[in-house]
């Protein structure tokens, strides 16, 4: 049996394919404080309704809301950005485009990191290679002042983003050892593994974005990975926001990754059932208690970008376009 949730603004959904290729849905209401215990309840809720065991089911799929919700109430993790000289600002500095073009008093999100944890380090690389090698002394200096003034508590994740760093990466990969070294519980999220793309901004802001989410998507998936144990259910897989789907200490890793989970396990569901319906085109509306996202199939496939803005900050990683 396979077995999918999704964790809305209101309800909890729970649907679940038997062998016999009955599917048979389930609700319960969301838990904002801790949505595992939403999700399991909708999964006991399903399994009573079709009168089946945990044991049975053979795969365990998940949406979820966490990141967003993360994102857009500003609930993340305490982040330092380690930059190259001159350039650690980039997060709060954006783009000249805004919104609004004609409101002249136009707000933007606040940064994620704030000044004091930015972390200008010395090296440079262009795009034939390095031209200064990094000082790791200067670098380990640095960070090692930024464990004593904040303690290694609420200092929880370190995003690196270095000049042309998704086409050589070394240096990235050698500040990341360098705070692991001095700072070991910290979450590391380096710009050429989390959005390797072309375009300083978008990539050290979703860098950013990646090493502020991960610690609480950590946490929750560590809960919703225990009570999932308890229940005799399979470790879950989760969905990401282009349609995929990871296992869960994927996920945990790249918490900018699932942004859009939820949404997009509508989008994918929906394209499907317009292809069985022999509409591989079509315009797909998933109306919940909270938001309505739409979405567009085109020839079966689900519509995706590959930079999106989220709560007014980009993010360069594949997301159904909902």
């Amino acid at each position: 049996m396979l077995l999918g949730v999704d964790v809305g603004g209101t309800f909890t959904d729970a649907a679940l394919l038997t062998g016999e290729g009955e599917l048979v849905t389930a609700k319960a209401p969301t838990t904002p404080d801790d949505q595992s215990c939403g999700a399991i309840a909708a999964v006991e809720a399903v399994l009573e309704q079709a009168g089946a065991h945990a044991r049975v089911v053979e795969r365990f799929v998940h949406g979820m809301t966490v990141g967003t919700n993360a994102l857009l109430e500003q609930k993340v993790a305490r982040t330092a950005l380690l930059a190259t000289e001159g350039f650690t600002d980039l997060e709060e500095l954006g783009r000249q485009a805004r919104a609004e073009l004609y409101r002249l008093c136009a707000g933007h999100p606040p940064p994620l990191v704030p000044a004091e944890l930015r972390v200008a380090v010395a090296e440079r690389t262009g795009p034939e290679g390095v031209l200064r090698e990094l000082d790791e002394d200067q670098l380990r200096a640095r960070l090692s002042d930024l464990a004593e003034e904040y303690g290694h508590g609420p200092l929880e994740a370190a995003a690196i983003c270095l000049l042309w760093g998704f086409r050589h990466p070394e240096h990235e990969r050698r500040c990341a050892q360098v705070v692991a070294e001095v700072a070991e519980q910290v979450h590391v999220s380096t710009s050429h593994e989390t959005a390797g793309v072309f375009r300083e901004y978008e990539r050290c802001a979703t860098t950013v974005v990646d090493a502020a989410l991960s610690p609480p998507t950590r946490r929750y998936l560590g809960r919703l990975l225990d009570r999932a144990r308890e229940a005799g259910l399979p470790a879950p897989e989760v969905m990401l926001s282009g349609g995929g789907v990871v296992d869960a200490g994927t996920a945990a890793r790249h918490g900018s990754w699932t942004v859009l989970s939820g949404p997009a396990g509508g989008a994918v569901g929906a394209a499907y059932r317009a292809g069985q319906a022999g509409a591989p085109d079509a315009v797909c509306l998933d109306m919940g208690g909270t938001s309505c996202d739409v979405s567009v199939t085109l020839g079966g496939g689900v519509a995706t970008a590959g930079l999106r803005e989220v709560g007014g900050r980009a993010l360069a990683v594949p997301m159904v376009d909902v």
